[in-house]
């Protein structure tokens, strides 16, 4: 049994967002059909944004903190309410420490035995990152002696290769501003993006029933 599962297996990656945006695009997002937003630690005000942003989420929808490398990071992303946390490398000690708190945490790897050490350590999924360089093929690879974990392909994950992932055993994909729309974003078009996100959804629908 998944001990974090997303019922809309597509994590939406916000990098470089800017704060007077980001209402409209959780706003968009969320009301596309999205169900988890990831906000990275290194964009400039994140913290401001989860934590303005947090008593604004919908019922059943999730804000988080992504690019979280140390436990102080975790510890500032906890106060500013992330809803779950997402890290780009294996630290045990975030591990242990969302854990601790019950925060669902997704846990950053490459190599089999970060991968591993990740799920080892109690990371609710593993993300398998960057998949862009090794594809779908890398994600496949890892399920034939590590078919009890639940992985999420990350980097360089687009409508093309989507279903590709799913079909290889990712129990979900992280995607930035592919999901989103670059276009969309730079222009602040909070329509555009919900357009784009249903775009991404409705491919994910096409995988689940089979058509893709």
């Amino acid at each position: 049994m998944p001990r974090f599962q997303l019922t809309v297996p597509i994590i939406g990656i916000l990098r470089g967002i800017p704060a007077d945006f980001f209402s409209e695009l959780m706003k968009a997002s969320f009301g596309a059909g999205l169900q988890a937003l990831e906000v990275t630690m290194n964009t400039a005000g994140a913290l401001d944004m989860i934590r303005d942003a947090r008593p604004h989420v919908p019922p059943g929808r999730l804000l988080g903190m992504g690019t979280i490398r140390n436990q102080a990071e975790a510890e500032a992303a906890h106060a500013a309410g992330a809803m779950f946390m997402v890290t780009p490398n294996t630290d045990l000690q975030v591990i242990a420490y969302c854990r601790g708190l019950n925060i669902p945490i997704i846990a950053g790897a490459f190599t089999p035995t970060e991968v591993f050490q990740a799920w080892q350590a109690g990371a609710d999924l593993v993300k398998v990152f960057p998949c862009g360089p090794v594809g779908p093929g890398y994600i496949k690879e890892l399920l034939g002696p590590f078919d009890q974990l639940q992985l999420v392909a990350v980097g360089g994950v687009n409508l093309e290769n989507l279903g590709s992932y799913f079909k290889a055993g990712a129990v979900g994909v992280g995607v930035g501003t592919t999901l989103f729309g670059k276009d969309a974003l730079e222009r602040r078009n909070g329509p555009a993006v919900a357009k784009n996100v249903g775009s991404f959804l409705q491919q994910l629908e096409a995988v689940r029933a089979g058509t893709f």
